[in-house]
């Protein structure tokens, strides 16, 4: 019995000092980004729609740009959707775009979700989460606004409200 305990302890006292060494390590190498902040320039990439369609963040310059940063599981981003679907429809003719960004979900998930809330925006996967990095997003939801200069207008983290997705597009509409 005593030998037994022995082992068990020695396992955990082992346990605990892997886990401790992998923390150091990673904090110590860990890749330091800076923070986007509110008019910064916001870093420009491609990604593929669920259409196979290529969205560059660039091409939509001249146009105020919402990326929301979303997942399936995301019980504020369930709750977000129809919203921004409905302001999407008033806005897209403005000069206001919107591209949903999902983290690296399947396709059948994203498109299942996509029907189930009647999503009619672009909606890309970002499958390597490098967008989430360049951006430096956490937590889900998180909606970047981007004016048609390129430049962010507003970070927002959490859901949103239905009013306040329309005045946020209507922020970002150029004039």
């Amino acid at each position: 019995m005593k030998k037994k305990r022995a082992w068990i302890r020695g396992s955990i006292i082992a346990i605990l000092v892997v886990a401790i060494i992998y923390t150091v390590y990673s904090a110590a190498t860990k890749e330091e980004r800076a923070v986007l902040q509110v008019g910064d320039t916001a870093p420009n990439f491609t990604l593929q729609d669920v259409d196979g369609k290529q969205h560059t963040l660039t091409d939509y310059k001249g146009q105020g740009i919402v990326l929301n940063f979303w997942g399936t599981w995301c019980e504020p981003c369930k709750k977000e959707m129809p919203a921004f679907d409905k302001h999407y429809q008033t806005f897209k003719d403005k000069g206001v775009k919107l591209l949903a960004i999902n983290v690296a979900e399947s396709d059948y998930a994203v498109k299942t979700f996509m029907k189930q809330y009647g999503m009619t925006f672009p909606v890309a996967i970002d499958t390597s989460k490098s967008v989430l990095r360049a951006y430096n997003i956490d937590p889900l939801p998180t909606t970047m606004l981007i004016n048609e200069h390129g430049k962010i207008v507003k970070i927002i983290t959490g859901e949103m409200t239905d009013e306040e997705i329309k005045n946020n597009m209507k922020m970002i509409q150029p004039n």
